[in-house]
């Protein structure tokens, strides 16, 4: 059994939504519930999973077919073509930023 397979549906959405981009606050919208909840799902998803940061959970997601992941569920999660796209877009985003920098002659 995989880490993920022990993960609750909830949790899966919210882990799935983390690596989207969006805030705790941004998931307590989609989910309609409280920050504190999304904060409890997080906790338990880190445990589940051994990592300590969304980050970390983010970069296991991605690495673990992240683009699949809402898929699976279908309830409620937003599709990675709604402006969250996740891993892939933040890492462009990112590129751009570190190449309009060194253009400019300043650090990224």
């Amino acid at each position: 059994m995989q880490p993920r397979d022990r993960l609750t549906a909830k949790e899966i959405q919210v882990a799935t939504l983390v690596w989207q981009g969006l805030t705790n606050k941004d998931i307590a919208k989609v989910l309609i519930t409280s920050e504190q909840v999304v904060k409890n799902y997080l906790r338990t998803a880190f445990d589940k999973l051994g990592v300590w940061t969304r980050l970390e959970l983010a970069l296991y997601v991605a690495s673990h077919g992240g683009m699949n992941w809402h898929l699976q569920l279908g309830n409620g999660l937003l599709p990675v073509s709604a402006g969250w796209g996740g891993a892939a877009e933040e890492a462009g985003s990112f590129g751009d930023r570190k190449t309009k920098a060194a253009a400019s002659g300043g650090i990224a």
